[in-house]
């Protein structure tokens, strides 16, 4: 029966539990559920008390979706505990894979609901009926030992220097427990109407492929449930083996192209789970076989000295000087940040920026060409090719933001700053280009 003790999640699982914790709650019967277990658990605790912090995502890609955050909301006041939510926005609901990127968004903002509230534990509802349709879906696409391990228990997460960890506490408890649960505790839930839709994945593989499953084998959504533990613990036995392998290969997260190839030419499938495992280090998914396959190609044909680019998860990836490195893109900001009073620092006139600002004069812009600054005393203009070739600076790093006011170039991300326009009293102010997180 879910009404056991092992359908109620402990938060004697959960590291400093008295801390403030987060719970993401759709309204559905699994989040419902883990409401109101984690609640009765709090209370039951009454010596350290712990205070809760309800997360409603909405979506907007179903009518009720308002209702949805109603009633999420009247029962955050219902157990006493604080709330909030974010709404998310889908312009075209037609690109792409609308499944996963409502599933990432979802995280996404999660994700910011904990950093702004200070949350370092976010519980999840996500229970063994979602495993096995993980496995399956995972299986059905191919994946390798990483995919199959399904949602683990926990998982660390971090955000601007905020870290945050994932909690599954009925990851071990089926669908048909949390309806047990659910109807003799007399909880309400709403019904999501997409659930029954077929035409996706997911849900054609509950609706269709599960019961089946049971029907020719009993017990088999535990059994899928289990094979993913397994298929876990054997993931950690293939990172330690990548953690061996790279010992000579894997520098300040950068892999040598040189031992790489000569692990590939030896041992191919343990060169494949090191490139996995570097991927991983990355917190970047696993790309297909035939992908990986023709990164090897490339690798295999490079010459020396020579630079490959790839695109995968939203990054880039180069070879540049034998030395394979993932590269985030450079999207951010100038600020100017005031210099001191009593420092001995150059800056720009505060007054003058302070102006151009009024009058809207300062740009942000990218490399056209040709463009040229003075950053030391005593020497010529240069163009910022010679610049960041003498600087020893990447290919990527070299479309730099670039800094004009007034039509004139002031100053280079990476570079520095027009060494004619900087002064060394007054009140001063420095541009700095400030990347996003």
């Amino acid at each position: 029966m879910a009404s056991s003790r092992k359908s109620k999640p402990s938060l004697k699982a959960i590291p400093g539990a008295a801390k403030p914790i987060g719970l993401a709650l759709s309204g559905g019967l699994d989040s419902v559920v883990l409401l109101d277990t984690v609640c009765k658990a709090v209370q039951a605790n009454s010596n350290k008390p712990t205070e809760i912090w309800v997360f409603h995502i909405h979506h907007g890609l179903q009518k009720p979706a308002d209702q949805w955050l109603e009633f999420c909301e009247k029962l955050a006041k219902k157990y006493q505990v604080h709330f909030d939510f974010r709404l998310l926005h889908f312009a075209d609901q037609a690109q792409g894979n609308i499944e996963a990127r409502a599933r990432a968004e979802r995280y996404e903002a999660l994700t910011d609901l904990c950093v702004e509230h200070n949350i370092e534990d976010l519980l999840l509802a996500h229970h063994q009926n979602d495993q096995a349709e993980t496995v399956l879906l995972q299986l059905l696409r191919g994946s390798g030992v990483a995919g199959l391990s399904g949602m683990p228990l926990h998982r660390a997460n971090s955000k601007e220097g905020h870290q945050i960890t994932l909690w599954r506490p009925l990851l071990n408890q089926s669908r048909a427990e949390l309806e047990a649960y659910a109807k003799e505790h007399k909880l309400k839930w709403v019904e999501d109407p997409s659930n029954q839709n077929t035409r996706y994945r997911r849900n054609a593989i509950r609706k269709d492929i599960i019961p089946k499953l049971e029907k020719i084998q009993p017990g088999a959504i535990a059994n899928l449930a289990r094979s993913a533990d397994l298929l876990a613990q054997s993931q950690t036995l293939l990172d330690r083996l990548a953690e061996l392998d790279g010992k000579k290969i894997l520098q300040s997260n950068q892999l040598q192209l040189a031992p790489l190839l000569t692990l590939a030419r030896v041992d191919k499938s343990a060169a494949n789970n090191l490139m996995r495992y570097w991927l991983k280090l990355h917190d970047l998914a696993m790309p297909s076989q035939e992908r990986l396959e023709s990164w090897w190609k490339d690798l295999m044909l490079v010459k020396a000295d020579s630079s490959l680019e790839w695109q995968h998860d939203g990054v880039s990836i180069y070879l540049w000087r034998d030395r394979l490195q993932v590269v985030h893109s450079n999207a951010g900001q100038w600020i100017f940040q005031a210099v001191p009073a009593r420092s001995e620092l150059l800056g720009l006139p505060a007054d003058w920026v302070s102006k151009a600002q009024e009058q809207g004069l300062i740009e942000e812009s990218l490399r056209q060409g040709a463009e040229k600054i003075q950053i030391k005393p005593n020497t010529p203009r240069k163009t910022l090719k010679n610049l960041f070739q003498g600087s020893d600076i990447p290919p990527w790093e070299r479309q730099a933001p670039l800094l004009y006011i007034n039509d004139q170039l002031i100053a280079v991300a990476g570079v520095g700053t027009s060494y004619p326009h900087l002064v060394s009293t007054g009140k001063r102010v420095l541009p700095v280009w400030l990347e996003k997180p």
